[in-house]
């Protein structure tokens, strides 16, 4: 059974500094999502705390051989710990459940087997990127030689705890830096687990830290230490804009940013399949509430398609409902907060003003045990820059624009902010081709919606969605930096 007694699970709320939990006193509370209630006390590390922190690091990077230990040694530590991550899954999927977004059958068949896989993926990258030999003169050799970077700043955000900590920490690790991690406030416990289980696996003490926080103290600090080699965050633009001031303050020192998005879907008369289509629309809005950074959250639809596409969505809205997160069958996330569900219905308020037409929800779902749930919702709107069209939602929240033909397809797709990710629905591949090339995202899904578990496509943004890659050959090579190195032979 996948339900369970959120009574019995013990929360580790604290920080994990150089192999142990260090408790310092609880300054933040932190709520349930799916009921509201208050399940545990959080400490927030000052400036000397993270200190502790990143020097705990830097020792680790100098001194316990992680770098410097043969690669394959640091591969076979890393896929212990994916090891020991599957076998915890009793434990750390009800503990992802119970504070998160994230329901505990998503959880156990997702989440977890997810974040080990892609611990996986990474240490296979260890011994495989050395640097290269370059072409010089022939009484010369030239070479770049590949290095780590230091010690590694993460900053992971709430909406897939588990998973967002793999995409941060993994890559850095196999390349032989160590790392300081601030989860989400929000959702911070998890990630104590992970770095519990690094250690059991064999991970050298000090070269995966957690300190908890708030971004105003705990995430700043962290940005603006001089050991900090890198930065990489997921987040909001406006936060990412913040983190990369900090670090241009302190270093320069490089930044990955995944950032927001307001990503279109086109969807063409030709579509084979109109049902299959639909499934894929509301899933890529539905999922985990809409609160991901790529929801297809703009639905761009041929117009002889947009009567019968809307009443399929207003069909596969209707079958969810919402559900605690600890509960085996919970299909449908909660909102992460108050202060998250008032902007949106201040989003949608604003937007209706502007001219959408209200099809489908535009209200919270009424619940027995309380949390902040909102029903699946879509925005007819005319105009591009009605608030539906222009913000980032973050939130179960559809607009929807009809087009007559191809140029218009695309020109309504782009948007002067966003460019993370894009959908084309079509079965003329010169078309899908098409739309690829001319789509302004870092990201093109045809005919599907969503990233893959191969983890092998790197994810990134134009525009002010992002900088750098997450996932792929490109997230590992971001945690390296190169040295140029020319011989002379003639001695």
């Amino acid at each position: 059974m996948s339900s369970f007694d959120p009574a019995r699970i013990t929360i580790p709320c604290a920080h994990f500094i150089h192999g142990r939990q260090v408790r310092d006193r609880d300054d933040l509370e932190v709520i349930r999502p799916a009921d509201g209630a208050v399940y545990a006390g959080l400490p927030v590390a000052d400036a000397a705390r993270v200190d502790e922190a990143v020097t705990s690091a830097r020792q680790a990077f100098l001194h316990a051989d992680w770098a410097r230990r043969a690669p394959r040694e640091r591969a076979r530590i890393m896929r212990r710990w994916a090891d020991l991550i599957e076998v915890d899954i009793d434990y750390l999927a009800p503990l992802e459940a119970l504070g998160s977004t994230r329901p505990i059958d998503q959880a156990r068949a997702w989440d977890v087997p997810y974040t080990a896989e892609g611990i996986r993926f990474f240490a296979e990258f260890a011994d495989k990127h050395g640097g290269e030999v370059a072409a010089t003169a022939h009484d010369s050799l030239g070479m770049q030689i590949a290095e780590p970077l230091g010690v590694v700043g993460a900053i992971a955000p709430w909406n897939f705890p588990l998973s967002m900590t793999c995409w941060k920490v993994a890559p850095a690790l196999a390349a032989g830096n160590t790392v300081v991690l601030k989860p989400s406030e929000m959702t911070p416990f998890t990630a104590v687990r992970l770095a519990e289980l690094a250690i059991e696996a064999g991970m050298p003490p000090g070269v995966f830290n957690v300190i908890q926080g708030d971004g105003a103290t705990t995430g700043d600090a962290l940005c603006r230490h001089p050991d900090v080699a890198k930065v990489t965050f997921t987040g909001s633009t406006a936060t990412g804009r913040s983190i990369m001031g900090a670090c241009a303050e302190t270093g320069p020192k490089p930044v990955t940013l995944e950032l927001g998005g307001k990503s279109p879907q086109l969807v063409f008369g030709d579509i084979p399949d109109l049902d299959r289509t639909a499934a894929t629309l509301a899933a890529a809005i539905t999922g985990n509430a809409g609160q991901v950074c790529v929801a297809g959250s703009r639905l761009l639809i041929e117009r002889s398609l947009l009567e019968p596409m809307i009443e399929r969505l207003k069909t596969h809205f209707d079958g969810l409902v919402p559900g605690l997160t600890w509960q085996e069958g919970t299909r449908f996330s909660p909102i992460i907060s108050e202060t998250q569900t008032n902007r949106i219905e201040s989003v949608i308020g604003r937007a209706i003003g502007a001219g959408a037409e209200l099809v489908a929800g535009g209200a919270r779902f009424e619940t027995s045990f309380g949390g902040c749930f909102y029903r699946p919702t879509i925005l007819r709107v005319d105009k591009s820059d009605n608030p539906a069209v222009h913000e980032e939602i973050f939130g179960p929240v559809l607009s929807v624009q009809a087009f007559d033909d191809e140029e218009e397809a695309l020109a309504l797709a782009e948007h002067e902010v966003y460019g993370l990710a894009a959908g084309v629905h079509t079965a003329d591949i010169g078309r899908a081709l098409r739309a690829v090339r001319r789509l302004s995202a870092g990201t093109v899904w045809v005919n599907r919606y969503g990233r893959s578990n191969d983890y092998i496509l790197p994810t990134g943004g134009y525009k002010r969605s992002g900088i750098g890659r997450d996932l792929g050959r490109a997230a590992f090579e971001a945690n390296l930096h190169h040295k140029s190195v020319l011989i002379d032979l003639n001695i």
